[in-house]
């Protein structure tokens, strides 16, 4: 379903990101490739076609760049 985007800007202030925390991101794909005892994932981006994947490397080198991101449609609302 399509939404229309809104007419102003909100007012935005980005929150501060924890170390360990990764920004919940719609266009993210993890996949994971070990299970146990400590699970390793492959973190991809889908932005903005969701066709071609961009590779980001494991969860830890994912995280800077994730949470450096500053498209607005993408983090969930909750996140913001």
């Amino acid at each position: 379903m399509a939404l229309p985007h809104p007419t102003a800007e909100p007012a935005y202030t980005p929150a501060p990101a924890l170390e360990s925390h990764i920004r919940r991101c719609t266009f993210r794909r993890m996949i994971t490739i070990e299970h146990r005892p400590d699970a390793v994932y492959d973190v991809q981006c889908l932005f903005p076609d969701r066709v071609v994947p961009i590779p980001l490397g494991d969860l830890e080198s994912a995280r800077p760049i994730c949470n450096a991101c500053t498209a607005r449609p993408v983090f969930r609302p909750d996140e913001d």
